[in-house]
C-alpha cells in the first residue's frame, strides 16, 4: 500500500514510517498538514495517518480535505489522550479508526494498518461486485430487448411479424373506438410473387421481399406499424389516420415500388414489380378488428381483379368483385 504519514513531530511521523515500511509498505512522510494534502494530491495514498494537532492545516481538515478526492482513503488519527473527544468526532466525519500517542506497543501501528487495509478490501470487493452486478444487469437488459425484439419482428425482411400486427390491431381498434378516434388498415400483396419464384428461384424472391421492406419502411409515416403478414402479404395499421391520409400512405408505397428497378422486373407480366393495396379505415363501418381487416383484404383483392398495381379505398365493399385470382 501507498502510506502517507503525516506529524509534525520527526521522531514520531519517521518512527511510524520505519514500523511500515519494514511492513512492506511504500512509506511518503509530510511535516504538516498542508505538506501532506501537497503530496497526496501528487500521488493518491491508500491509507493516511495523520497527528491531529499539526500547524498550517490540522488532522481534522486534512480528513475533509483527503476524503473529497478520494472517499475510499482509509485514514488513522494519531493522537494524545488529551484529543480524545477530537478523536471520535473525526471518526463520524469519516475516519477509520485513531492510535494513541506515545505508544504502548509498536505493533499497534501495524495492527491499525491491517484493519484498514482489511477494510479497503472490503470496500473494493464491495465496488467490484457493485460495478459487475450493474454490468450484468445491462448486458442482461440488453439480452431481454433483443429477445423481445426476436420475438416481434420477422426474420427474412426485419419487420414486424404477423402476431405482433395483430396485437397492435387490436390494440389501436379499442383505443379508437373509446376515444371516437380514426383507424385506418392498408393491406398489400406483391403482384405475381408466384411467377417471380417459379422464374427466379426462392432465393431471388426473397431478396424482392427484402428490398420491398425496406422501401416500404421509407414510406410510412413514424407512427404506422408496418408488418409482414405472411409469404408477400404486408399490413400497415395507421393510427390517428382517416381516408385521406391512409390513401397518401398507400399511393406513396405503391408509386415507391413501381417506380424501382428490381432485379428482373421487366420480366414481371406487368413489367414492374408492383403492389396491389387495399384500403380501409373505421368510417367504413368496421365493427371489430377482423372486420376493418376483411374490408381492407376485399379493398386489395378489388385492385388485384382490376388490373394490379394500384390501391383501392373500401368505400363500398359491397360493390367490390371479390374474386380470389391465384397469385
Amino acid at each position: 500500500m501507498n502510506i502517507l504519514i503525516a506529524d509534525d513531530e520527526v521522531t514520531i511521523r519517521e518512527l511510524v514510517g520505519e514500523i511500515l515500511a519494514a511492513d512492506g509498505h511504500d512509506v511518503t512522510l509530510a511535516k504538516d498538514g498542508k505538506d501532506a494534502l501537497e503530496k497526496f494530491n501528487l500521488s493518491w495514498h491508500e491509507l493516511v495517518f495523520s497527528d491531529i494537532r499539526m500547524p498550517n492545516m490540522n488532522g481534522i481538515e486534512l480528513l475533509a480535505a483527503v476524503k473529497e478526492i478520494n472517499p475510499n482513503t482509509q485514514f488513522i488519527i494519531m493522537t494524545s489522550h488529551a484529543s480524545i473527544d477530537n478523536s471520535i468526532g473525526a471518526l463520524k466525519q469519516g475516519a477509520f479508526d485513531y492510535i494513541l500517542k506515545p505508544f504502548e506497543d509498536l505493533d499497534i501501528v501495524t495492527d491499525a494498518a491491517d484493519r484498514a487495509i482489511a477494510n479497503l478490501s472490503s470496500i473494493r470487493r464491495q465496488q467490484y461486485l457493485v460495478n459487475t452486478l450493474t454490468r450484468q444487469n445491462v448486458e442482461l437488459d440488453d439480452l431481454n430487448k433483443e429477445f423481445r425484439e426476436m420475438a416481434i419482428r420477422d426474420g427474412l425482411t426485419g419487420l414486424f411479424n404477423h402476431r405482433y400486427a395483430q396485437e397492435r390491431l387490436n390494440e389501436e381498434f379499442e383505443r379508437s373506438t373509446r376515444f371516437g378516434r380514426e383507424l385506418s388498415v392498408m393491406f398489400m400483396d406483391l403482384d405475381n410473387f408466384k411467377f417471380y419464384n417459379d422464374t427466379h428461384g426462392h432465393q431471388a424472391g426473397d431478396e424482392i421481399l427484402r428490398i420491398l421492406s425496406g422501401l416500404m419502411t421509407d414510406a410510412v409515416r413514424e407512427s404506422d406499424i408496418l408488418a409482414r403478414w405472411g409469404g408477400e402479404e404486408f399490413i400497415v395499421v395507421a393510427p390517428e389516420s382517416g381516408q385521406q391520409e391512409a390513401c397518401a400512405v398507400a399511393e406513396r408505397i405503391r408509386k415507391s415500388v413501381a417506380k424501382e428497378a428490381f432485379p428482373n422486373a421487366a420480366q414481371q407480366p406487368l413489367g414492374v414489380v408492383s403492389l396491389s393495396i387495399g384500403v380501409a379505415s373505421t368510417s367504413s363501418g368496421a365493427e371489430s378488428p377482423e372486420n376493418l381487416l376483411q374490408l381492407a383484404d376485399d379493398a386489395m383483392y378489388f385492385a388485384k381483379d382490376t388490373g394490379r398495381n394500384r390501391s383501392v379505398y373500401c368505400s363500398a365493399p359491397q360493390q367490390m368483385s371479390k374474386v380470389r385470382t391465384e397469385d
